[in-house]
C-alpha cells in the first residue's frame, strides 16, 4: 500500500540541523503515526512521502517555508514586566499563550532585561532547514473517525 491522503502513516525519523546536530528523533521509541493529508506534519515532509511504501528510506530536506516557516520579525516583541503580573517566575525559555491578529500563538521568553521581557512568538525551528532521516515503517487506510477527527487514533480508540 502506498502512502496517500486518508492513511495513517507510521515513520521512524531523525531530525537534524544544517550542522548534522539532532534536533528529534524517534530512535529507542515506537515510530510517530500521523494522518497523511491532514497537516499533521510539516509539508515538506509529507510532499516527500506520497507515494513511498513499507520499508522505503529516505533523506529529505525541508526548507523553512514549508517546514516552520520564516522567522517573522513582528512575532518578536519587547514587553514591560507589568504585563505578566501574576504570571509564573518570569524565566528565559518560559512558553506561554498570546492572542495576535491571526490567532493563538505560543510565544518564549527570550530575553529578560530589567523591566524589558523580550518574547518570540516563531515556533522555534522557524527559518531552519529540517533535515530529516526517514524510514516508512507501516501504512493503513485511516478509520471513519480518525478521519472525522483530522487525526490518529490508538489501537483502542481515542476519546475526547
Amino acid at each position: 500500500m502506498k502512502i496517500a491522503p486518508k492513511h495513517v502513516v507510521s515513520i521512524h525519523y531523525t531530525l537534524t540541523d544544517d550542522a548534522g546536530k539532532v534536533i528529534d528523533t524517534s530512535e529507542g521509541q515506537e515510530p510517530l503515526e500521523y494522518l497523511h493529508g491532514a497537516q499533521n506534519i510539516v509539508s515538506g515532509l509529507e510532499d516527500a512521502l506520497t507515494g513511498k511504501k513499507v520499508g522505503d528510506e529516505l533523506n529529505v530536506s525541508v526548507p523553512p517555508e514549508k517546514g516552520y516557516g520564516v522567522v517573522r520579525p513582528e512575532l518578536r516583541k519587547v514587553l514591560e514586566r507589568s504585563m505578566f503580573e501574576g504570571a509564573p517566575e518570569l524565566e528565559e525559555g518560559l512558553q506561554f499563550q498570546g492572542e495576535t491578529e491571526h490567532g493563538t500563538h505560543i510565544y518564549t521568553v527570550v530575553s529578560i532585561e530589567g523591566d524589558q521581557i523580550t518574547v518570540d512568538g516563531n515556533h522555534p525551528l522557524a527559518g531552519m532547514t529540517l533535515n530529516f532521516g526517514v524510514e516508512v515503517v507501516e501504512v493503513r487506510k485511516a478509520t471513519p473517525e480518525e478521519l472525522d477527527h483530522g487525526h490518529v487514533h490508538g489501537p483502542h480508540g481515542h476519546h475526547h
